[in-house]
């Protein structure tokens, strides 16, 4: 068991890169190094906080299946407590096809898989009362879970003095802050992107974006701004803008967003500031896109707190 959980997706990513073309129909495309990786948000954020030095337990589902025994081998590889996860035999793994073009952002085919089954019933309740900080991880993309089963577990996590805290992945069936506009009076933490905030606000300036989210019961925000770092909105008093670290070079932005979460949330389990933690995420997530893949740049909190201070 571990202080800090994860509920979420998990995701077998078969990368490819460059594909800056599709090939047309029936034709062959080429492209330099292609690889199979472990992914998804809950997955891509148990791994970042084993590799900076902190102990996560995972909780989701994947299937009985080449993809699954992967992914479940790959998180035992990497020391993340594997306890809660569910395996089920009638649903295969959720999987991705992730196509990295040549400046490093990418595109992705994912399948739904055992992520669209897992749900609130699959939850160990016992990992999540025993925790401190509980992250959900790829909101929008469980279906079963996503709404009613997300808003059951952030209520009984508040009820058992547990920091509760939410990143959202992109909502292809465009339902955004109607699907999840009763959980967000649990959070503690409320972590979007900034595409993902415009779409449930409606608003494009961070700090009104902010506002939207405190009114809606969130009691703290941060709006993941790419290149730009980061928008803090602690409380209803203090704001931060805090920058990212651009001297880097982009490699994969994949597990960007994720290796952020990572490093916020560490920064706020030993107790860092606001302003320390976010600076921290940033750095994280430069370490994430310096390597192709979604964890594989990741390093500890002593390498990474190095790294600030010589780039500073």
């Amino acid at each position: 068991m571990s202080d800090i959980v994860c509920v979420g997706i998990l995701v077998a990513d078969v990368l490819g890169k460059p594909v800056d073309h599709l090939p047309e129909k029936g034709k062959l495309g080429l492209v330099e190094k292609m690889s199979l990786q472990i992914g998804g948000c809950a997955a891509n954020f148990a791994i970042d906080l084993a590799k900076l030095g902190l102990k996560t337990t995972i909780i989701g589902k994947i299937g009985d299946d080449n993809f699954g025994r992967f992914l479940l081998e790959t998180l035992n590889s990497e020391k993340v407590d594997v306890t809660g996860l569910k395996l089920d035999k009638n649903v295969s793994t959720s999987a991705s096809m992730v196509m990295i073009s040549g400046d490093g952002e990418r595109s992705i085919l994912h399948s739904f898989g055992a992520n669209a089954k897992f749900s609130f019933d699959d939850v160990n309740l016992d990992l999540i009362k025993e925790s401190k900080i509980l992250l959900i991880a790829g909101t929008f993309l469980m279906p079963d879970f996503d709404g009613e089963g997300t808003e059951k577990l952030l209520k009984y996590a508040k009820e058992n003095g547990v920091i509760c805290c939410m990143d959202t992945a992109w909502d292809s069936k465009g339902q955004w802050l109607r699907k999840i506009e009763s959980s967000l009076q649990y959070l503690d933490w409320f972590m979007p992107s900034y595409d993902e905030a415009c779409e449930m606000s409606g608003k494009k300036i961070p700090e009104e974006i902010a506002l939207f989210f405190r009114s809606k019961g969130v009691k703290n925000v941060i709006i993941k701004l790419g290149h730009e770092g980061c928008f803090v909105k602690q409380d209803d008093q203090k704001e931060y803008q805090v920058p990212a670290f651009n001297k880097v070079k982009t490699i994969d932005t994949s597990g960007a967003g994720d290796s952020f979460c990572a490093g916020f949330i560490a920064g706020l389990y030993l107790g860092w500031n606001i302003p320390e933690c976010a600076r921290f995420a940033n750095a994280v997530g430069a370490h994430c896109i310096m390597q192709i893949g979604t964890t594989a740049g990741i390093k500890s909190i002593e390498e990474t707190l190095r790294f600030i201070k010589e780039y500073e």
